[in-house]
């Protein structure tokens, strides 16, 4: 086959290699479709070679033929698939060289034309390692860049599912929240209308009691005026034989005060719906706490453990956390969910037993943090007791961040000059104990403050 003639096995009609060949009863082979396409267009269906005419419309297939064509492109593919040595397209020769003017490899000859003249030249095997070289190092960044890629992928997968996390999470935080407040107000509700039922009840047992006796007083009264209707119509001598009888049975029914409803018979409608809410808002601050401050989780450290209502934090085991820019991953640190930049404001934080913690304000960048703060790390404190409950102070517009004593009313430590950016309250807790912002009076807390939200800070 490798001496085989690619002519021989080529159709007369399309000049290619026979594609399910067709044997005419002149010998003469063609593609099926070839011949077919051939006969559509003339008045005769004759051989395209000899013109010798066909008895058959649908000549017999040349099997041997095929097998031959398809045996030849068999052995062309495999030649062409192992590829022997490139050669030069313009003079058949080995690409030995490289020209460094036209980025190209060339053959010998190549070199010495006038279109290479004085032009330059490296062994192909030498360019093709400086090159390869060259593309390695270009190559670099844009594996470094892919790494860093799947890496930012795996935080954003590992933030996504965080996020579903702290969904549910909070909305049973919600939910909880919601069924205390309707669990409170069902109670007030029933305990309300159970007050409501027992005055109707007390009143309208009153009023059953005093009808009763009003029915009594008018049959009595009934009879004896009956009876004495009765009397008077009497003959003369039979009225007077019975009139001292009738006068004292008369006499004896003396006429009272007409009876009449006493105050505070109805339902006191007003004591049950006056000022309704009010009250119950009233009742319901003493199961509701407000916080100056709330800890935002999502500053927290990996391994902070906050409170549900995000007033506490202690130190616990290393969670695994999504990587975001807000947290504090080096340092044992969470900030508050809030920020200041104007206006007085006060906070008081109970450090309990802690050994080391540190209080105070911090700019909301990680990464560039200006930090003032006080604390205990394993120092004296200059302060006659321990410091356990301790009040913050920043005066936003005086630029002042101050630390007193709760406990002994004693002023501790006051910065001065701090820069002029928003600051947030910020815990540093290194122990397992808990360090709780305390909670305010509800009915000390201003609808700005209780209101006062994200879009502020």
């Amino acid at each position: 086959m490798s001496a085989q003639s690619e002519d021989d096995l080529s159709c007369p009609v399309c000049q290619d290699i026979f594609k399910n060949p067709v044997v005419l009863s002149c010998s003469h082979s063609f593609c099926k479709d070839c011949l077919q396409r051939w006969w559509r267009e003339k008045p005769l269906q004759e051989c395209p070679v000899c013109k010798r005419r066909s008895s058959k419309s649908d000549p017999p297939r040349n099997l041997a033929l095929k097998n031959l064509c398809e045996t030849f492109l068999l052995q062309r593919d495999q030649r062409a698939s192992a590829g022997s040595e490139p050669l030069c397209s313009l003079h058949s020769e080995k690409l030995k060289l490289f020209c460094l003017d036209h980025q190209q490899p060339v053959c010998v000859v190549c070199r010495d034309s006038e279109k290479h003249t004085n032009h330059r030249f490296r062994p192909i095997d030498e360019a093709a390692r400086q090159h390869k070289k060259e593309l390695q190092e270009t190559l670099e960044p844009l594996k470094k860049k892919l790494k860093c890629c799947k890496q930012v992928k795996e935080e954003f997968d590992q933030t996504a599912e965080h996020i579903k996390v702290q969904a549910q999470h909070t909305e049973r935080q919600i939910k909880e929240q919601f069924k205390k407040l309707h669990q409170f107000l069902e109670e007030e509700e029933e305990a309300r209308i159970t007050a409501l039922r027992e005055e109707e009840e007390q009143k309208s047992q009153m009023m059953k009691e005093k009808m009763e006796a009003l029915s009594r007083e008018i049959a009595a009264l009934s009879h004896t005026v009956r009876a004495t209707e009765d009397e008077l119509r009497a003959e003369d001598v039979s009225f007077l034989r019975n009139y001292k009888v009738t006068v004292e049975r008369v006499q004896q029914r003396p006429l009272l005060d007409d009876p009449q409803l006493h105050s505070g018979a109805l339902i006191d409608v007003a004591e049950h719906l006056g000022n309704l809410t009010f009250n119950i808002w009233e009742k319901m601050k003493d199961m509701v706490s407000y916080s100056p401050v709330i800890l935002d989780p999502n500053t927290a450290h990996p391994e902070f453990i906050l409170s549900e209502d995000l007033t506490s934090v202690r130190r616990g085991q290393r969670q695994k956390l999504p990587d975001n820019p807000e947290r504090f991953d080096n340092s044992l640190i969470v900030l508050s969910s809030e920020g200041f930049d104007s206006g007085t404001h006060s906070w008081d934080v109970d450090v309990g037993d802690n050994k080391f913690w540190f209080l105070g304000v911090a700019t909301e960048s990680v990464k560039r943090s200006e930090i003032w703060r006080i604390g205990l790390s394993n120092v004296v404190l200059s302060v006659k007791e321990k410091l356990q409950k301790i009040r913050v102070e920043f005066d936003c517009d005086g630029r002042k961040l101050s630390f007193s004593d709760l406990d002994a009313d004693e002023h501790i430590y006051t910065f001065k000059c701090i820069c002029a950016k928003k600051l947030f309250p910020l815990i540093v807790n290194g122990d397992e104990f808990p360090i709780q912002i305390l909670p305010r009076d509800s009915s000390s807390v201003t609808h700005s403050q209780s209101h006062r939200g994200r879009a502020e800070s």
